[in-house]
């Protein structure tokens, strides 16, 4: 016996000897109970097969890590820290009314919560960035609750009153002109919340053809940290403040995004059913879909309609619907009317003639910006690259040209223009065949580099600035000022790329810097998209365009001013008018010539919507004019007033559905949780997320500096360290065999320690 127990009291001696063995059995009996924890659990299915009591079938879904998702499931957030629940999918259906150059869209999604507690869902979504939102309709069971449009933080006020009374509540937010928010407050547990979203959209018809296109995924965006501006401390030296931030929405413009590598092949993320009922109002040559299989089915003469060709798609790629008139069909004017609330509406349309007279071609100063960034990569930088070097093969001895390239970094190929000639250009189409996707999407050096004009440049040459690039980011009014502040004689011309451009800034740009965007959603569109951007590029432009109307009228027209205009491109015009009686004409200068063209507006067909059309139009003319130094105030009453009395969501205004009664109990939680979207076709995820991300399946876009693009998962707040730090686990191993492996020897070591002491005890 050891000299330790010698010292204590027979009383005591006798009754603490078995207290030693009943220890190390106990140790040992917790071994084996801690080794066989970490043995691999019973399967799910099969524990409820063999549970004795029906509690346990009936237990919360089990949690795990976005990685660990073995279908296309929504994840909700849970208690438990970097842990979620696995839900049913979210689904989405779309129905499209067109008649002539209008469009009525409904979008319903469903919102399901598999959970025994309370959630609430926030979703991120694309729209297009000149959809006229009007109406937000919730249904809950037999129940159908219809939406209010308020002022902004008033409607967010309600939202927060009734989500915290546990009412059921729905809220519409415009986060960007072409990305909304959806809230949806006190999804009950086993409940299905059904949300319906309708606007009013505008089309136009280009060289006898209308691109309908429909948004189905919001692309990460790069969001620039806030500028760190140096401060002096006087006699104490330099402090560091921060300047305004120039993405303050980050967080409510980058939704968590799944990896497409941890989906298994077959399943459908996010599904879509979509079906278009087109009434083009001429005979039709063709009706295609650049990017989805489609079905076409005639309903009438004038009615066809167009579905996709699988049930369901993913949501990870713009939809885009082409129908083109007969030969000689094409209408050269359209004009429509509608009378609302006592007022008459027009929209109406003008393609101006190819020429009015031979046409003297002047030398150009073209400036090529291509993004090299991250987001680039996959099937982007290819379109890019091929585009731009189409585009360089296009000039003429007599034009000059430069190349800019930007991911974090910048480039510019040669010191200033140089002339277009056969070794120049040579140079430069072996610089951009060599350009890799990387990196982040510092755009803003790249647009100040492209805008610099030298006082002493020749201005007999046309300058024309063409940008190439998908748009993600999030400073898009940085861009904008930088463009309404120094576009000088310039003029911009956008390029978008890839599956799902950020079009709100690509054609906002382009209308700011006078000129137009082009869309490329595939590599097969580059020769007849850049086809038509090159007569563009090649032909005089249309300018000091007016639009008049009889002065009893008492006309406000939108766009105003109207911009220039290149060939193929028709005039677009709404208006609200006291009545619709008399002519609409519209002159410009073409090639230094007058030109004009007129419209008897009795002649203006019936048409519905238009009324929203021109109401989001002068929005957005507003918002645009905040770039053309007018006064903050008479935007921000301008933008409000007109969407609190047509009803459309704003950047100033919000639709808000709340039920009367309460569904939440009061002592039960709500839990809140953002809904991942998908990572849009194409797109290389290592290039814009990282290869140390690949394999966190949902992550939250967030710029962190110039030096890198994306950073923290969503899934939990820190990545799993390197392979370099931590613990070196063998080849094949997981934290489950490491657990296994713990147990093992806790085990051994508990037996070893016993059989030491049954060994003393003897001796």
């Amino acid at each position: 016996m050891s000299t330790g127990f010698q010292k204590v009291s027979p009383m005591f001696v006798q009754r603490r000897r078995p207290v030693f063995p009943t220890v190390i059995s106990s140790s040992f009996i917790f071994s084996i109970l801690l080794a066989l924890s970490f043995w691999p659990p019973v399967p799910f299915a099969q524990a409820q097969e063999i549970a004795a009591e029906p509690a346990f079938v009936s237990a919360s879904p089990r949690t795990m890590t976005p990685g660990e998702a073995t279908s296309g499931t929504l994840l909700f957030r849970a208690v438990e820290e970097g842990r979620y629940i696995q839900a049913p999918l979210e689904a989405s259906d779309v129905k499209i009314e067109v008649t002539g150059l209008a469009a009525r869209t409904k979008v319903t999604q469903s919102f399901y919560n598999p959970t025994q507690g309370w959630l609430e869902g926030i979703y991120v979504f694309p729209m297009p960035e000149d959809a006229a939102v009007d109406t937000l309709k919730m249904q809950i069971g037999d129940r159908f609750i219809e939406g209010k449009i308020k002022e902004r933080q008033e409607a967010k006020r309600i939202y927060e009153a009734a989500k915290a009374e546990g009412k059921k509540a729905s809220l519409l937010e415009q986060e960007r002109p072409n990305i909304f928010t959806n809230s949806v407050a006190n999804i009950g547990p086993g409940e299905l919340v059904v949300i319906q979203i309708e606007y009013q959209q505008g089309l136009k018809i280009e060289d006898g053809e209308v691109r309908l296109r429909f948004p189905m995924v919001v692309a990460p965006r790069f969001n620039p940290s806030a500028e760190v501006q140096m401060v002096s401390l006087g006699t104490d030296g330099f402090g560091a403040g921060t300047g305004q931030d120039p993405v303050p929405d980050r967080t409510r413009i980058t939704p968590p995004v799944i990896d497409p590598a941890t989906v298994p092949d077959g399943t459908i993320i996010n599904p879509v059913t979509l079906e278009v009922t087109l009434r083009a109002g001429f005979p039709l040559d063709g009706i295609v879909s650049p990017f989805h299989a489609i079905v076409k089915k005639k309903i009438d003469r004038d009615t066809v309609s167009i579905q996709l060709g699988a049930e369901a798609t993913p949501a990870n790629r713009d939809f885009e619907l082409v129908w083109k008139a007969k030969q000689g069909k094409a209408p050269t004017a359209a004009l429509f009317k509608e009378h609302y609330n006592g007022e008459d509406y027009i929209y109406a349309l003008l393609t101006p003639p190819v020429s009015l007279d031979k046409v003297t071609a002047r030398p150009r100063e073209v400036i090529f910006v291509i993004d090299n960034s991250g987001s680039m990569g996959g099937t982007s930088i290819r379109q890019a690259r091929e585009s731009l070097l189409l585009a360089l093969g296009r000039l003429q001895p007599t034009d000059r040209f430069n190349v800019i390239r930007f991911d974090d970094t910048m480039e510019t190929v040669f010191a200033s223009p140089v002339a277009a000639d056969a070794e120049n250009v040579g140079f430069a189409r072996r610089f951009v065949a060599g350009l890799e996707a990387r990196g982040g999407t510092m755009m803003l050096p790249a647009l100040k580099a492209a805008l610099i004009d030298p006082a002493n440049t020749d201005t007999h040459y046309l300058r024309q600035v063409i940008f190439l690039t998908d748009g993600a980011i999030g400073n898009e009014d940085q861009l904008f000022s930088e463009i309404g502040k120094n576009l000088g004689r310039s003029r911009l011309f956008t390029v978008g790329i890839g599956s799902a451009p950020n079009s709100h800034f690509m054609s906002r740009a382009a209308s700011i810097g006078r000129g137009s965007f082009t869309y490329i959603g595939d590599l097969a569109q580059i020769s007849a998209r850049m086809g038509e951007l090159f007569a563009k590029l090649e032909t005089p432009v249309m300018t000091d365009l007016r639009a008049s109307f009889p002065e009893k009228a008492n006309a406000e027209a939108w766009p105003n001013p109207l911009p220039d205009l290149y060939s193929g491109e028709p005039v677009l015009l709404t208006a609200k008018l006291s009545g619709a009686k008399g002519k609409l004409v519209i002159d410009g200068l073409f090639n230094g010539k007058r030109w004009a063209v007129g419209l008897d507006m009795k002649d203006a067909k019936s048409g519905s919507g238009i009324a929203k059309i021109w109401a989001r139009r002068k929005i957005a003319s507003l918002e645009q004019s905040r770039f053309d130094g007018q006064s903050h105030e008479e935007i921000e009453s301008g933008v409000l007033t007109t969407a609190l009395d047509y009803g459309l969501v704003s950047r100033l205004t919000s639709l808000v559905a709340v039920d009367v009664t309460r569904s939440r109990p009061e002592e039960s939680a709500l839990n809140s949780t953002h809904v991942p979207v998908n990572f849009p076709d194409g797109w290389n995820f290592d290039k814009v997320f990282g290869k140390s991300m690949a394999p966190v399946s949902t992550l939250r876009a967030q710029g962190t500096g110039q030096s890198q693009q994306f950073a923290q998962a969503i899934a939990s707040d820190a990545f799993a360290p390197p392979a370099s730090k931590g613990v070196q686990l063998p080849k094949g191993a997981t934290s489950m065999e490491l657990q296994r492996m713990i147990g093992l020897i806790l085990l051994l070591l508990s037996a070893t320690v016993f059989l030491v002491w049954r060994r003393k005890v003897r001796t």
